[in-house]
């Protein structure tokens, strides 16, 4: 039996992927560029309200939108991250609001009060109670005044984020 169709096969489909990943630059959404995150169309809003928000100097989206325990807890959520976006571009399941998960809002938090572990800790010594995310008071630190979507935050006639 001829091995030269399979050997066809496995070339064709490197061939295949390697192009790709060339064409869709695959490489770069390995890093934490701002403007790689703004590559889809309903990004949009979001990288703009960053820009112009009071964050742009300090942080980058991978500063906020992904844990920095480690390397591989970092890359396991950017690829499960990345993965649910690629999920819903190609279904055209793209919702309407676009907001962080229950798991996310918790890294995001986290990141809060790592990089502003003082001001947090005289909030969690404080009488009012620590029940809140940081996001809940400070609405247009990150994403500016609209936050992190082009529709009001107070929106009761929208389905909520799948």
């Amino acid at each position: 039996m001829s091995k030269l169709p399979f050997t066809i096969a496995i070339a064709a489909a490197i061939f295949a992927l390697g192009y790709f990943a060339f064409v869709t630059d695959a490489a770069s959404y390995g890093g934490s560029a701002p403007e790689t995150c703004a590559n889809c169309h309903v990004m949009d809003s979001q990288y703009e309200n960053w820009y112009h928000g009071a964050h742009e100097g300090f942080a980058q989206c991978t500063d906020c939108h992904l844990p920095h325990d480690n390397f591989a807890v970092y890359y396991a959520e950017k690829g499960r991250q990345g993965a649910k976006d690629v999920f819903a571009f190609v279904t055209g399941d793209i919702p309407v609001q676009i907001r962080a998960s229950e798991k996310t809002k918790e890294i995001i938090q986290a990141n809060c009060v790592h990089c502003h572990e003082s001001a947090a800790e005289t909030v969690v010594m404080g009488a009012q109670p620590f029940d809140r995310y940081c996001w809940d008071c400070h609405r247009d630190v990150a994403h500016g005044t609209r936050g992190a979507a082009n529709i009001p935050y107070q929106d009761s006639t929208l389905d909520p984020i799948k």
